[in-house]
């Protein structure tokens, strides 16, 4: 029986696994590819916004952060959908607490994206 990896080799393998759920949300997932197109536009652009290295720390972070909820959120939906395609109140509230935390974080990057460009250009 062979033991599980471990050091560089778990790494590569890990890595490996989040691709490939990176992938499948891209191919899945319509929000998150509108996700990526949006960060896409937005992480270059913090280089010309952010004045410090904590504003476009913030600016890109929460830009990551979006996408990483989306990801969870297709993780909660799948499993939802894995456990059964009819109607059940928890799997309803499983979906629609999943995407009020997506908006959730949305609204804080546009908090965070909001504030930085008041203080640096009003």
């Amino acid at each position: 029986m062979m033991g599980k990896n471990t050091g560089v080799k778990r790494l590569y393998y890990a890595s490996c696994y989040s691709m490939k759920g990176i992938r499948a949300a891209y191919t899945n997932e319509p929000a998150f590819r509108y996700e990526v197109y949006v960060s896409a536009v937005l992480i270059p652009l913090a280089c010309v916004v952010a004045q410090n290295a904590y504003q476009f720390a913030a600016l890109v972070g929460v830009c990551l952060i979006v996408l990483a909820m989306e990801l969870i959120n297709t993780a909660v939906e799948a499993i939802v959908d894995r456990a059964g395609t009819e109607f059940h109140a928890l799997a309803g509230i499983a979906k629609d607490t999943g995407s009020a935390a997506v908006l959730m974080v949305l609204l804080m990057a546009g908090l965070v994206w909001g504030a930085v460009l008041w203080e640096n250009y009003v």
